[in-house]
């Protein structure tokens, strides 16, 4: 677990108590988790990495703790560690019971053989991480796995902009926008987080996947080209030392037109290169 609390110092290290108040303000598409973890210096670290990913969420230290939690509250996600007192992780997946028994469970274990990740994965687990693990792949999975689980928008709106995700189309005010698969992807996420604050290491593992070697630079540039094509300069803002934002603003008449401007478009005419 070394590399998770070395790279969540890392990153606390830059930002300030009120900017990562920030990333506690989600919207509709908020995630609970619940973190099942024996191990209380282990839990406060993923809960602070949860944290700093704009998620909220609770701890259960041992097995019968998690049950117990799972039978009185609902969790958009379960993070749950194999050993454990009380009851193992894999009784706790089979005894869950029908309010968790459609949440999503990522296996975050030190037991990194092959027949426990094949067992945890047949059981119907989402996903398997074996410690150690940098921050970024796991709030990189979190963020695959959330995304697995919730119904996807067909349209995502912001002013004028309109994105068909059907169709892999972006329309300002009416007219289409030439994207490439990257800014299509970051742009989506953005609407789908609008007014919170994303970190720049948040951006690259939803987008661009936890296993990217690039750098932050990155997510500069992709920003930029949106900025320009989109005219997002007063929009898409800058949060020093962390990352951005894409704030919301009152929808005029101009952004109600062009909206039925987009709903009248034909799919024949869709740019498939958009």
């Amino acid at each position: 677990m070394l590399c998770l609390m070395n790279s969540l110092l890392s990153a606390t290290s830059t930002c300030e108590a009120s900017r990562l108040n920030d990333l506690r303000k989600r919207d509709f598409l908020a995630a609970h988790i619940l973190i099942v973890e024996d191990d209380e210096t282990i839990a406060s670290m993923i809960e602070a990495t949860l944290n700093i990913g704009g998620y909220t969420s609770e701890i259960a230290l041992d097995g019968n703790i998690a049950l117990l939690a799972m039978q009185e509250r609902v969790f958009d996600l379960i993070l749950l560690d194999i050993m454990l007192p009380g009851k193992d992780g894999f009784t706790v997946f089979e005894e869950r019971g029908a309010l968790a028994a459609e949440t999503p469970v990522i296996f975050l274990t030190a037991m990194g053989d092959v027949p426990s990740k094949v067992k945890g994965l047949r059981m119907g687990a989402e996903d398997y991480i074996v410690k150690p693990f940098e921050a970024v792949e796991l709030l990189a999975r979190i963020e695959v796995v959330l995304r697995r689980s919730q119904p996807q928008q067909a349209m995502l709106h912001h002013a004028g902009i309109i994105i068909d995700t059907e169709r892999h189309q972006v329309t300002n005010h009416g007219q289409k926008i030439d994207l490439t698969p990257k800014e299509f992807d970051l742009l989506s996420f953005f609407i789908n987080n609008i007014d919170i604050a994303l970190t720049r290491e948040r951006l690259l593992s939803a987008v661009w996947g936890y296993d990217y070697y690039g750098d932050t630079r990155t997510v500069d540039t992709h920003v930029q080209q949106l900025r320009k094509k989109l005219n997002l300069s007063s929009d898409l803002v800058t949060i020093q030392r962390l990352g951005y934002r894409l704030e919301s603003r009152p929808v005029t008449l101009a952004d109600v037109q062009s909206s039925d401007l987009s709903a009248n478009d034909s799919p024949s005419d869709a740019d498939p290169e958009a």
